[in-house]
């Protein structure tokens, strides 16, 4: 007789499977969205950023990291110590909770009266993610004539507060803070002494008058940095070849009555350039270092291409047919930047990317008429930097035109509604389509000539999901973006030439209503179908303009400002944020653009063209191969498929977003 296979159970999926994690639960299970788990440095760097926060503030001079024989790093400052009072709210030790709650901290406040106006720890996840990731964690606190001690393992308090008075005469204030990280969540427990150097030896540079000192019990070292040079002694030491001409080095910070800035945001930086070597590229925000650039490295080289430019103008030494671009200037340059900004947004929770917009605005506007000043008091330093870039626009074009001699000697006419960029190298042409006349008026008057190209699209496009291809120049609009793109339409499984590709980047331009939705829909239609390769080598984009404009007056240090949102969720944060602020919903005006054409050049310059600051989609396949996207788009656009719509919205209906 043969034996039945048993019955395979399947999981109940029930209220009990969905587990709720409470406290650093998260970080212990998932350790790589909040820290480098290649080693135990970030999780050092957040305790250190704690310390350079306070002298930052002015209330330390000091800063000591000692790495101990047992394998733990500890961190003294001599700033005010952590509070450990009890929180009014919470009811528990603020020190505890500074360590042991994600999103608790004291950079949140950055209004007038605020503990840090500025601060790079701004997310309130940094020193508790140290603590959930390390064995054990004593910290200290010496404050106000008293001192407090509390132990931490694996996150949670295995030693609670004690406070007692200090002894006599014990004048420490501060706070110390020893780790020893648990190797269990780091690919490597080792920390790499020279990254852990620089870092220290950046920080003594960035703040003038601060010492930082290493002590390596191991090995019996002491390397105390202190700095009072600055930027430019730093990046003299740093520099791996002699600059063309000296130094150029400067800072600048908004006062009380800025327009655009609040009190105290600005920047300081210095600048070399050379022919020869790697170039040094150093940036931080408020003493973070920002490894991956960001917004205020865009800024710096906006300031320096328009500075450099201004002068190649005024004194006319640009050669007929040279074409300058802001990389020309910006590829042989050296330089160290710190920026100062009240409230950071960074890219992740290492916040090795500054991402905060207005940030390209206020490091051009210091660094652009600082160099104009100083180029034209040093009129032969100015001519050779002009040569310098000159140089490098001059080799950058005869690297195109090698390239341009390969394409063939037939030229398609260009669709008269176009109108192109000057620049010929398509790694940095992009071209908009744009829907409306009037959004396209507004596109041509607010892009960067050299660049961008507007082709203006009247009314909604064909469907041409059923439309042969010997059909589709039938169709002007289609056969003009054709012609403009310099590619012929082609199937899947073609080998198009691609070699007369005009643009490196073809944007579709649309309003941010259910309408430009639909075009951009029929623009994305005509690309999938005709033009597959394209998408596939990562040439089409989609550009996402705001639908609403907030006007904020003013709120504690920070002016009057102009918030732009994407749409209703991103206008609902933005308003939570400034209730939290103390501005009520009331007290902001909110404009809904009907569409592009209500925008004026700059706006739109500002919100979707500034490649600083825009916000650009790739179009590519995602999850789905070739095949399975036809059948999903043929669904959606084919002429006899009106059943399998049907299905699809009563399927998925609930989830679409009306625009009323």
């Amino acid at each position: 007789m043969e034996r039945a296979e048993p019955v395979k159970s399947t999981p109940a999926y029930s209220e009990q499977s969905i587990r709720v994690l409470k406290g650093l639960e998260p970080v212990k299970q998932r350790p790589g969205m909040y820290t480098r788990t290649d080693n135990p440095l970030h999780i050092i760097q957040e305790v250190l950023d704690n310390a350079a926060d306070e002298a930052l503030a002015g209330f330390g001079k000091k800063i000591r990291v000692t790495l101990h024989a047992d394998g733990s790093v500890s961190v003294e400052d001599d700033g005010r110590g952590i509070p450990f009072g009890l929180h009014p709210e919470e009811k528990a030790p603020v020190i505890e909770l500074v360590f042991t709650r994600l999103h608790a901290g004291g950079k949140f406040d950055k209004g007038k009266g605020g503990a840090y106006s500025f601060s790079g720890g701004l997310h309130g996840v940094g020193v508790s993610v140290t603590n959930a990731l390390s064995t054990r964690m004593e910290v200290t606190s010496y404050r106000e004539g008293q001192v407090a001690r509390l132990v931490f393992a694996g996150g949670d308090v295995a030693e609670p507060l004690a406070v007692a008075p200090k002894g006599e005469g014990d004048r420490k204030q501060g706070t110390v803070v020893r780790v020893w990280p648990d190797a269990h969540y780091f690919e490597s427990p080792l920390l790499p002494l020279n990254e852990l150097t620089h870092l220290l030896r950046s920080k003594a540079v960035l703040m003038p008058g601060v010492s930082v000192t290493l002590v390596n019990e191991k090995t019996k070292d002491t390397q105390t940095w202190q700095f009072k040079g600055g930027l430019r002694d730093y990046l003299q030491q740093t520099l791996t070849a002699e600059p063309v001409i000296p130094q150029f080095e400067g800072e600048g910070a908004a006062d009380a009555g800025h327009d655009n800035f609040a009190e105290g945001e600005g920047a300081a930086w210095a600048v070399a350039f050379t022919e020869d070597g790697s170039p040094v590229r150093e940036s931080y925000v408020n003493l973070i270092p920002t490894s991956a650039g960001g917004t205020h490295e865009s800024g710096l080289r906006d300031g320096l291409f328009q500075a450099v430019k201004g002068f190649i103008d005024l004194h006319a030494l640009l050669p007929k047919g040279v074409k300058l671009m802001p990389e020309d200037v910006f590829a042989r340059a050296s330089y160290v930047l710190s920026a100062k900004v009240l409230d950071p947004q960074f890219q992740g929770q290492i916040k090795e990317r500054l991402n905060s917009r207005d940030a390209v605005r206020l490091v051009s506007s210091f660094v652009k008429p600082a160099l104009e000043l100083w180029l034209n008091q040093h009129v032969d330093y100015g001519k050779k930097l002009a040569e310098l870039a000159i140089k490098a626009a001059q080799s950058r074009q005869k690297a195109g035109q090698k390239v341009e001699k390969r394409k063939g000697s037939g030229v398609a006419v260009l669709p008269g509604k176009l109108t192109d960029c000057e620049s010929r190298d398509i790694a940095h042409n992009e071209m908009f389509l744009v829907e409306g006349d009037s959004a396209g008026g507004s596109a041509k008057m607010g892009r960067d000539k050299e660049t961008q190209a507007i082709l203006p699209l009247r009314g909604k496009v064909l469907n041409t999901w059923e439309v042969d291809r010997d059909r589709l120049f039938a169709n002007t609009e289609i056969h003009d973006i054709s012609v403009a793109i310099g590619v012929d339409p082609h199937g899947p499984h073609d080998s198009p030439d691609l070699t007369n590709l005009r643009y490196g980047k073809i944007c579709i331009l649309s309003d941010a209503d259910v309408d430009g939705s639909h075009i951009q829909v029929l623009l994305l239609t005509l690309f999938f179908r005709h033009f597959p390769k394209l998408i596939e080598a990562g040439h089409v984009y989609v550009a996402r303009p705001p639908l609403f404009r907030v006007d904020v007056p003013a709120r504690g240090k920070k002016p009057a400002a102009k918030v732009y949102a994407l749409d209703e969720g991103e206008l609902q944060a933005a308003l939570d944020k400034f209730a939290k602020e103390g501005v009520p919903r009331e007290k902001c005006q909110i404009s809904r653009f009907k569409g592009l054409g209500e925008m004026n050049a700059e706006q739109l310059w500002d919100t979707t063209l500034n490649p600083d600051i825009r916000r650009l989609l790739p179009v590519a396949l995602g999850p789905f191969d070739f095949s399975a996207t036809e059948n999903h788009i043929a669904k959606l656009m084919g002429k006899g498929e009106a059943a399998a719509r049907r299905e699809l919205m009563e399927l998925h209906g609930d989830a679409v977003e009306v625009d009323v």
